[in-house]
Protein backbone atom coordinates (compact mmCIF):
# COMPACT_ATOMS: atom_id res chain seq x y z
CA UNK A 1 0.00 0.00 0.00
CA UNK A 2 1.52 3.28 -1.20
CA UNK A 3 0.96 6.00 1.91
CA UNK A 4 -0.77 9.21 0.32
CA UNK A 5 -0.85 12.46 2.64
CA UNK A 6 -3.79 14.33 3.11
CA UNK A 7 -3.43 17.74 3.93
CA UNK A 8 -5.15 18.90 6.24
CA UNK A 9 -6.00 18.44 10.06
CA UNK A 10 -10.11 18.50 9.83
CA UNK A 11 -10.80 15.25 10.90
CA UNK A 12 -14.31 15.59 9.27
CA UNK A 13 -12.90 16.48 5.50
CA UNK A 14 -10.05 13.21 6.60
CA UNK A 15 -13.12 11.00 7.20
CA UNK A 16 -15.46 12.06 4.31
CA UNK A 17 -12.05 11.77 1.75
CA UNK A 18 -11.11 8.33 2.89
CA UNK A 19 -14.73 6.79 2.50
CA UNK A 20 -14.70 8.47 -1.24
CA UNK A 21 -11.31 7.29 -1.91
CA UNK A 22 -11.73 3.93 -0.37
CA UNK A 23 -14.65 3.55 -3.11
CA UNK A 24 -12.04 4.05 -5.94
CA UNK A 25 -10.49 0.80 -4.19
CA UNK A 26 -6.79 2.72 -4.97
CA UNK A 27 -3.90 0.75 -3.49
CA UNK A 28 -3.21 3.39 -1.02
CA UNK A 29 -2.91 4.04 2.66
CA UNK A 30 -4.15 7.87 3.34
CA UNK A 31 -2.63 9.81 6.36
CA UNK A 32 -3.80 13.31 7.64
CA UNK A 33 -1.22 15.91 8.82
CA UNK A 34 -2.03 14.31 12.18
CA UNK A 35 1.12 11.97 11.73
CA UNK A 36 3.13 14.97 10.51
CA UNK A 37 3.23 17.86 13.27
CA UNK A 38 6.73 19.32 11.61
CA UNK A 39 4.63 20.33 9.05
CA UNK A 40 2.99 23.84 9.43
CA UNK A 41 -0.01 25.14 8.05
CA UNK A 42 0.04 26.44 4.74
CA UNK A 43 -0.67 29.87 3.87
CA UNK A 44 -4.27 30.02 1.14
CA UNK A 45 -2.50 32.96 -0.77
CA UNK A 46 -3.80 31.93 -4.29
CA UNK A 47 -6.36 33.81 -5.45
CA UNK A 48 -8.38 30.66 -6.73
CA UNK A 49 -9.78 27.46 -5.22
CA UNK A 50 -7.18 25.35 -7.44
CA UNK A 51 -4.06 27.77 -6.62
CA UNK A 52 -4.72 27.10 -3.12
CA UNK A 53 -4.91 23.39 -3.61
CA UNK A 54 -2.14 23.24 -5.12
CA UNK A 55 0.13 25.53 -2.78
CA UNK A 56 -0.80 22.79 0.02
CA UNK A 57 -0.06 20.05 -1.93
CA UNK A 58 3.26 21.04 -3.01
CA UNK A 59 4.00 22.02 0.52
CA UNK A 60 3.31 18.75 1.84
CA UNK A 61 4.72 16.61 -0.64
CA UNK A 62 8.10 18.58 -0.32
CA UNK A 63 8.16 17.98 3.63
CA UNK A 64 7.05 14.69 3.56
CA UNK A 65 8.37 12.99 0.75
CA UNK A 66 5.09 11.24 0.16
CA UNK A 67 2.34 12.21 -2.65
CA UNK A 68 0.08 14.76 -1.08
CA UNK A 69 -2.90 15.75 -1.73
CA UNK A 70 -5.36 18.87 -0.94
CA UNK A 71 -8.19 20.26 -1.51
CA UNK A 72 -9.88 23.70 -1.67
CA UNK A 73 -13.52 24.38 -1.14
CA UNK A 74 -16.21 26.56 -0.43
CA UNK A 75 -19.60 28.05 -0.63
CA UNK A 76 -20.39 30.67 -3.22
CA UNK A 77 -23.49 32.40 -3.18
CA UNK A 78 -24.97 34.25 -6.17
CA UNK A 79 -26.30 37.27 -4.43
CA UNK A 80 -23.00 37.86 -2.89
CA UNK A 81 -21.02 37.81 -6.03
CA UNK A 82 -20.02 34.47 -5.41
CA UNK A 83 -18.18 35.38 -2.25
CA UNK A 84 -17.36 33.67 0.38
CA UNK A 85 -15.58 32.10 -2.32
CA UNK A 86 -12.14 30.61 -1.05
CA UNK A 87 -12.60 32.79 2.12
CA UNK A 88 -15.60 30.50 3.12
CA UNK A 89 -13.49 28.82 5.87
CA UNK A 90 -12.63 32.06 7.67
CA UNK A 91 -15.72 34.21 6.46
CA UNK A 92 -16.66 35.52 9.80
CA UNK A 93 -12.75 36.66 10.02
CA UNK A 94 -11.52 33.28 12.69
CA UNK A 95 -10.76 30.10 10.40
CA UNK A 96 -13.04 27.24 11.33
CA UNK A 97 -15.48 29.03 13.38
CA UNK A 98 -18.58 27.41 11.19
CA UNK A 99 -20.85 28.62 13.43
CA UNK A 100 -20.00 31.94 12.90
CA UNK A 101 -19.43 31.89 9.54
CA UNK A 102 -22.83 30.64 9.11
CA UNK A 103 -24.48 33.30 10.94
CA UNK A 104 -22.87 35.71 9.61
CA UNK A 105 -23.92 34.49 5.57
CA UNK A 106 -27.52 34.26 6.58
CA UNK A 107 -27.31 37.90 8.32
CA UNK A 108 -25.92 39.29 4.18
CA UNK A 109 -28.50 36.88 2.70
CA UNK A 110 -31.82 37.57 4.81
CA UNK A 111 -33.21 40.22 2.67
CA UNK A 112 -32.44 38.24 -0.54
CA UNK A 113 -36.11 36.81 -1.84
CA UNK A 114 -36.39 33.04 -1.98
CA UNK A 115 -36.24 32.68 -5.57
CA UNK A 116 -32.54 34.52 -5.89
CA UNK A 117 -30.58 32.81 -3.06
CA UNK A 118 -29.25 30.32 -5.85
CA UNK A 119 -25.43 29.45 -4.69
CA UNK A 120 -23.03 26.44 -5.52
CA UNK A 121 -20.16 24.38 -3.30
CA UNK A 122 -16.83 24.47 -5.35
CA UNK A 123 -13.99 22.20 -4.50
CA UNK A 124 -10.68 21.76 -6.49
CA UNK A 125 -8.59 18.91 -5.58
CA UNK A 126 -4.88 18.76 -6.88
CA UNK A 127 -2.35 16.24 -6.18
CA UNK A 128 1.31 16.81 -5.99
CA UNK A 129 3.82 14.47 -5.91
CA UNK A 130 7.66 15.23 -4.32
CA UNK A 131 9.06 15.32 -7.82
CA UNK A 132 7.24 18.42 -8.51
CA UNK A 133 4.50 17.26 -10.69
CA UNK A 134 0.91 18.09 -10.39
CA UNK A 135 -2.47 17.88 -11.54
CA UNK A 136 -5.95 19.32 -10.63
CA UNK A 137 -9.57 17.98 -10.62
CA UNK A 138 -13.02 20.31 -9.80
CA UNK A 139 -16.35 19.65 -8.58
CA UNK A 140 -19.20 21.52 -8.08
CA UNK A 141 -22.77 21.03 -6.57
CA UNK A 142 -25.38 23.60 -7.64
CA UNK A 143 -28.41 23.94 -4.56
CA UNK A 144 -29.61 27.17 -2.87
CA UNK A 145 -29.61 28.62 0.35
CA UNK A 146 -32.21 28.57 3.45
CA UNK A 147 -32.95 30.77 5.91
CA UNK A 148 -32.15 28.69 8.80
CA UNK A 149 -29.49 25.44 9.63
CA UNK A 150 -31.40 22.33 9.10
CA UNK A 151 -29.48 19.03 10.23
CA UNK A 152 -26.59 17.84 12.15
CA UNK A 153 -24.38 15.78 9.79
CA UNK A 154 -21.12 17.34 7.67
CA UNK A 155 -19.97 20.39 8.73
CA UNK A 156 -19.15 24.27 7.44
CA UNK A 157 -22.59 25.62 5.41
CA UNK A 158 -24.19 22.32 4.87
CA UNK A 159 -26.93 23.15 7.05
CA UNK A 160 -28.24 26.08 5.31
CA UNK A 161 -27.56 23.90 1.67
CA UNK A 162 -30.24 22.46 0.17
CA UNK A 163 -28.49 21.07 -3.57
CA UNK A 164 -31.35 21.64 -6.39
CA UNK A 165 -33.35 19.08 -6.91
CA UNK A 166 -33.58 17.71 -2.85
CA UNK A 167 -35.56 18.99 -0.05
CA UNK A 168 -33.24 18.35 2.66
CA UNK A 169 -29.87 20.32 3.13
CA UNK A 170 -26.55 18.34 2.92
CA UNK A 171 -26.51 18.36 6.68
CA UNK A 172 -29.80 16.01 6.65
CA UNK A 173 -28.23 13.89 3.61
CA UNK A 174 -26.48 10.37 4.89
CA UNK A 175 -22.86 10.28 4.50
CA UNK A 176 -23.14 7.69 1.49
CA UNK A 177 -25.77 10.24 -0.18
CA UNK A 178 -23.78 13.42 -0.03
CA UNK A 179 -20.72 11.76 -1.23
CA UNK A 180 -22.47 10.60 -4.20
CA UNK A 181 -23.06 14.41 -5.26
CA UNK A 182 -20.83 16.83 -3.40
CA UNK A 183 -18.29 19.09 -4.63
CA UNK A 184 -15.84 17.15 -3.13
CA UNK A 185 -16.70 14.03 -3.83
CA UNK A 186 -17.01 15.13 -7.49
CA UNK A 187 -13.41 16.48 -7.34
CA UNK A 188 -11.53 13.31 -5.76
CA UNK A 189 -13.52 10.68 -7.75
CA UNK A 190 -12.49 12.92 -11.00
CA UNK A 191 -8.84 12.91 -9.32
CA UNK A 192 -8.78 9.14 -7.81
CA UNK A 193 -7.40 7.85 -11.90
CA UNK A 194 -5.48 10.33 -12.17
CA UNK A 195 -3.56 9.34 -8.71
CA UNK A 196 -3.60 5.89 -9.71
CA UNK A 197 -1.77 6.80 -12.76
CA UNK A 198 0.81 9.09 -11.29
CA UNK A 199 1.77 7.17 -8.47
CA UNK A 200 1.94 4.04 -10.72
CA UNK A 201 4.62 5.88 -13.01
CA UNK A 202 6.79 7.01 -10.36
Amino acid sequence: MRRVVLATRNTGKIVELRRILAEAALPVEIVGLEEFPQIGDVAETGLTFAENALLKAHAVARASGLPAVADDSGLCVDALNGMPGIFSARWSGTHGDDRANLDLLLAQVSDVPDGRRGAHFACAAALALPSGQERVAEGALHGSIIRAPRGTGGFGYDPVFVPEGEARTTAELAPEEKDAISHRGRAFRALAPILAEMIASE
